[in-house]
């Protein structure tokens, strides 16, 4: 009796670790870390210290998430009870409160908030300019239709123009008509010079013009030589 009294005590039996939900909504590595940031007790291991088991076939979801949200998740869930924390894992309404609860998950709410009210307040403004989009429209298709037409035409005819005037000093053109007034020299002085030879037309008179057209057509020959030189050159 006394050997049972003041002796080594019968071992407690130990409680068998409770399953949890394998549907549970709570991210599998949420729950490694809570049992790993519980303090360990006599007889049980750090992975089961709450009977708290890992899915091994579930995505890690928290994979992108950075060190410091990680510790800040840990600090919030390190304190709560075995019962919060298997509420978590199978309420999926206590699951979603704590979520938005998170300070990175408020931030990014807050952002997309934000964003889709910008946006919906540029959707807006669009919506207002739009009837002045559509007068702006049709005044270009009226310019279009009516005064750039008669702009173009306007602007063919300049260039038709231009082509013609290039056209007509060019050089070619150029030593073209002086070879033709030089041809119309020459027969201007043969027939003043048939007139001469018909007694229609006296010497003096005959003289002082023939002076003249030969004169004139030697100046445009020289000119033409010259011409055809600088051409070819």
């Amino acid at each position: 009796m006394f050997k049972n009294f003041w002796g080594s005590q019968e071992p407690q039996p130990q409680s068998r670790p409770q399953e949890v939900p394998t549907d549970s909504w709570y991210p599998p590595s949420v729950i490694s870390s809570s049992s790993s940031s519980r303090p360990t007790t006599p007889g049980s291991s750090t992975s089961g210290s709450f009977g708290i088991s890992r899915p091994i076939d579930r995505p890690n979801s928290l994979s992108s998430v950075s060190p410091a949200e990680a510790a800040g998740i840990i600090a919030m869930l390190k304190d709560k009870s075995v019962d919060e924390l298997r509420k978590l894992l199978s309420d999926k309404d206590a699951y979603q409160n704590l979520l938005y609860s998170l300070e990175p998950v408020k931030t990014q709410n807050r952002v997309r908030d934000e964003l889709r009210n910008e946006t919906l307040q540029l959707a807006r403004e669009n919506l207002e300019k739009e009837p002045r989009i559509m007068e702006l429209r049709n005044q270009c298709r009226i310019i279009r239709t009516t005064e750039l037409a008669a702009a173009q035409e306007k602007l063919h005819e300049l260039e038709r123009k231009k082509d013609e005037t290039l056209k007509y000093y060019s050089p070619s053109s150029l030593i073209h008509r002086l070879q033709d007034a030089m041809s119309k020299t020459e027969e201007e002085s043969e027939a003043l010079h048939q007139q001469l030879l018909d007694r229609e037309i006296d010497l003096s008179a005959f003289v002082q013009k023939y002076k003249k057209m030969r004169h004139t057509y030697h100046k445009r020959t020289l000119t033409h030589l010259a011409a055809k030189t600088s051409a070819t050159s």
